[in-house]
């Protein structure tokens, strides 16, 4: 049975490693430019080489931090009330069923949903904003679930200890808790961001590419690592075939940073509160 788990475990790490592999291969020699992090594709042709995706990383960080922002209290409120208010009540059961619900919703139904509402019904523009607001769909009940699952493994003893002091409930769990339970949520948080950093969907719907550094998320294309892959992979020329891969790379990188931080933030976490 050892065996079995083992080459099991073994046959789903050989596509990752094999993806990986190619993605270093093909993107590094874009990476290692020494422009690559320090500019932008604005005003180079597509098969002028040169220029960085400065742009794209600025767009992509700025998108998911407004993003971030809306998602990660909201589904940390909502894990909350399911697990230690309204689990079992009629609201909590209709919270729980639309999580689940949105949790299966494809990102390009979420983005012609806020398509649908932000620039049709309400006459706005597509912009960073509405992509933000399409990942907010996307990332609330990944917040929601993780957070959940760790608000339900903190021992029971604690609260009822608090309890049994006079302390209330609500800075039961804001003093008991949620510290208990904040190395699994950041974990679950950057997980989620990470996850919501990498969609396509809502970039080609409700904003265009944009080769140039754009801050105001409110008008204008803006420039993200999804849309340049997508762009540079219409591009015939050898460069565009470069900066794609380059920012596949790049992609996976802040990935990689982002679960990186998490891990570590959760060792910490984790640390100082058996110290």
């Amino acid at each position: 049975m050892r065996l079995a788990v083992q080459l099991s475990v073994a046959v789903a790490l050989v596509p990752l490693a094999w993806i990986l592999w190619t993605v270093v291969v093909k993107g590094l020699p874009a990476v290692t430019g020494s422009t690559w992090f320090t500019h932008s594709l604005s005003g180079l042709s597509a098969g002028t080489p040169g220029g960085g995706v400065y742009h794209a990383i600025v767009g992509t960080l700025l998108q998911g931090a407004v993003c971030s922002v809306i998602a990660i209290p909201s589904g940390i409120l909502v894990a909350v009330h399911l697990v230690e208010y309204g689990g079992g009540t009629r609201l909590g059961r209709i919270t729980t069923f639309a999580v689940d619900v949105l949790a299966g919703v494809p990102s390009i139904v979420a983005a012609l949903f806020i398509y649908a509402l932000w620039v049709a019904t309400f006459g706005f523009d597509r912009s960073g904003i509405a992509v933000s607001l399409a990942l907010v769909l996307l990332m609330v009940p990944m917040v929601v679930r993780s957070t959940e699952e760790m608000l339900r493994i903190v021992p029971a003893d604690l609260r009822e200890a608090s309890y049994a002091l006079g302390v209330p409930q609500w800075k039961t769990i804001a003093r008991v808790v949620l510290p208990t339970a904040l190395p699994g949520i950041v974990t679950g948080v950057m997980l989620a961001i990470a996850r919501v950093l990498g969609e396509t969907a809502p970039l080609l719907i409700l904003v265009g590419y944009a080769p140039f550094i754009n801050f105001d998320l409110g008008a204008g294309e803006m420039g993200t690592l999804p849309g340049l892959i997508v762009d540079q992979m219409n591009n015939p020329n050898p460069v565009g075939l470069d900066r794609m891969w380059g920012s596949a790379l790049t992609l996976i990188a802040m990935v990689a940073l982002l679960g990186g931080i998490a891990t570590l933030v959760a060792r910490r976490s984790a640390a100082r509160r058996s110290g």
